[in-house]
């Protein structure tokens, strides 16, 4: 279709579009957009919705970028606007991404930023979807109807370049579903596809970030005709050691352990998990780089290292290090020697940042995989986000990340995990579990682009935590963040008055449409309306001093007693955080450990050995991170 019919027949579609600033449109506008662009482009309406499902579950997030660039209910890339974003994570302030003083700080280190010209295909659909259907760029970022017909002409043009007729069958349609991806491999195309046609089969109904709802009925006899993948001309992923779930694509990219003069080395540590300590942390990180500086970043030997890495425009995924091994990822020695870490491409402080549902659905299938593999419970004592993790002594607190910071989605994660956040408690029970709406809880965040200025408005699945039972009341106080006693912030990056979507903590007291939780060890209030609940009841264990106990030590790692070191290997302080659980304050229980420290300060690992204690540890959910206690100094209950 030549560019002047395609923006001929498109006005009508458009003139139908509010204008800005107009009242939300009545459910069904972006229904009706979807059809005709699917009617004009020769593109079964099916197959249309399922692969805008799978970008943005039919969201326009305000004409705003995804993480990769991408606009619109089609995720129609222009990534040059994610290329102001420089610093990868590990770069920014002083955490040790390792977090063992056994081995010189490793901070991480600077990447280059690709040039636009250096972008992939897949990073610029936006321009091809312009030139196929005559629509101005700008348009196809702001313009919801705009952006479907770009969408759709791309598949359209998929299924013409694959010499396959326009068929209304959407079986016909796999191999173009396929390349819409932007996948160069054939195994990442073939996984994306067949989540798009999973989506057809089971179907989907939802309300949008504009008020829409949006219905894709179920057609569970479609069976799509997979093997058009083969003639699409697409390589096969690097072959390797990878350790991922069947129903993934994964390839092998490796970190590198070199040693590297004067006795440093890097950048990752030989073990033999979990025969020498078992895995129980998964922890989600954002990379704040693109997918290329990402794979250069980590195989960089004197930089740090994580198990795997998602992209977000069809969640690929690459492993860098075994799963025997130990990453250098969390900040904190004890996490990291029983921890499997996942990257996913993405910026913490873009206001509208969001993330593909192709990447939330791959990153949940490899945890399920991983916590099957090892056991590994599903909720939010061992699910992790870096920002839950602790620091390892008082004065790495503040150097703490804060990534994936309270844009991730939970919420929508569990579900696809098949563990989703419900009530399982009546409503006079002492434990509650986080769970705001994350589209219409938007709570103000500052800082996003300027200090102190506020962020753009957006879904997040975190509270805050009040002094008292009242939205004017001072945010609580984490002393490990500022000594000097200075009030929590709203900054997207201050961790110290929040708590986070699947996060449970023991019931203080409920006043009205409050609810007070022990926090930090101090009681923190945050808003809890009957109609509009942002948490729900729960079962649990929890704990509390002993009897006699005033207060008891809170740490950021089990380590084990310093009779348990043998010669040669020096002993690791039991260092306190600077907070104290008081008597009479209830902590919900993340599981029992015992105290372990892997020695391991030298390149060659026969040297390495685990040091295991006598002393156990419960984990706590004790502010927005977890934290260690003692055993032997509280008595557990269920709350």
């Amino acid at each position: 279709m030549g560019a002047l019919a395609s923006v001929a027949l498109l006005l009508p579609l458009l003139s139908a579009a509010p204008p800005a600033g107009a009242d939300v449109p009545e459910a069904g506008f972006l229904q009706g957009q979807f059809a005709r662009a699917a009617e004009r482009q020769g593109v079964p309406v099916s197959v249309l919705l399922a692969v805008s499902y799978l970008q943005s579950r039919w969201d326009t997030h305000g004409g705003a970028p995804s993480v990769t660039g991408g606009y619109g209910p089609m995720h129609l890339t222009d990534a040059v606007t994610a290329l102001a974003r420089t610093a990868p994570h590990h770069s920014e302030g002083e955490e040790d991404a390792r977090g063992d003083s056994s081995r010189p700080v490793r901070t991480g280190g600077d990447a280059p930023v690709p040039a636009p010209a250096e972008l992939p295909e897949r990073l610029r659909t936006l321009e091809r979807a312009s030139a196929l259907s005559g629509i101005p760029a700008e348009e196809l970022r702001t313009v919801p109807a705009a952006n479907i017909e770009g969408g759709a002409a791309l598949l359209a043009a998929a299924q013409r370049e694959a010499g396959l007729p326009a068929s209304a069958d959407p079986a016909d349609w796999y191999g173009a579903v396929a390349r819409y991806s932007g996948a160069d491999d054939s195994a990442t195309a073939a996984t994306y596809a067949d989540d798009v046609f999973d989506v057809i089969r089971t179907g989907e109904t939802r309300t949008t970030d504009s008020g829409q709802v949006v219905t894709l009925p179920a057609a569970p006899a479609v069976a799509p005709a997979t093997g058009q993948v083969a003639d699409l001309g697409l390589r096969r992923p690097a072959a390797g050691p990878v350790e991922c779930p069947a129903s993934v694509a994964c390839e092998w990219v490796p970190a590198p352990y070199e040693e590297f003069g004067d006795g440093d080395y890097g950048n990752h540590d030989k073990a033999n998990r979990p025969a020498s300590q078992s895995i129980d942390y998964i922890v989600i990180h954002d990379t704040e780089a693109d997918w290329n500086t990402t794979l250069k970043l980590v195989q960089d030997p004197t930089y740090v290292s994580w198990q795997y890495s998602l992209r977000s425009s069809d969640g690929h995924i690459a492993q860098h290090v075994p799963l025997k091994d130990v990453a250098w990822h969390a900040g904190n020695w004890f996490v990291n020697a029983k921890s499997v870490g996942l990257e996913h491409e993405g910026f913490l402080t873009s206001p509208d940042s969001w993330y593909t549902e192709a990447m939330y659905r791959t990153s949940a299938r490899l945890v399920r995989y991983l916590a099957g593999r090892y056991d590994i419970p599903l909720d939010r004592q061992h699910i992790l986000g870096h920002d839950n993790v602790p620091g390892t002594v008082t004065s790495t607190i503040k150097n703490m990340h804060t990534d994936p910071g309270p844009y991730w989605d939970w919420a929508h994660y569990f579900r696809l995990l098949g563990r989703p956040i419900t009530p399982s408690a009546g409503p006079h029970a002492g434990v509650v579990t986080v769970r705001p709406d994350y589209s219409s809880h938007q709570p103000v965040y500052t800082g996003c682009v300027t200090a102190g200025q506020a962020c753009v408005p957006h879904g997040s699945g975190a509270v805050r935590l009040h002094t008292a039972p009242s939205a004017d009341a001072p945010l609580v106080k984490d002393v490990g963040l500022r000594p000097g006693g200075q009030d929590s912030t709203t900054g997207v990056n201050d961790t110290g008055a929040r708590a986070s979507t699947g996060q449970s903590f023991a019931v203080a007291e409920r006043r009205g449409d409050w609810t007070a939780v022990w926090y930090l060890g101090q009681k923190a209030w945050f808003s809890n309306p009957v109609k509009e609940p942002t948490a729900v009841n729960a079962r649990g264990l929890v704990l509390t001093p002993r009897e006699g106990l005033a207060e008891v030590p809170v740490y950021g790692r089990a380590y084990p007693e310093a009779s348990a070191y043998p010669a040669g290997v020096p002993v690791q302080s039991v260092s306190p955080l600077p907070y104290k659980l008081l008597a009479g304050q209830r902590y919900v229980v993340g599981g029992r450990t015992p105290g372990e420290y892997y020695f391991a300060p030298v390149f060659d690992p026969s040297g390495h050995t685990v040091v295991r204690g006598q002393e156990d540890y419960y984990q706590i959910q004790f502010g927005h991170r977890v934290a260690f206690v003692k055993a032997a100094d509280v008595r557990v209950s269920r709350a």
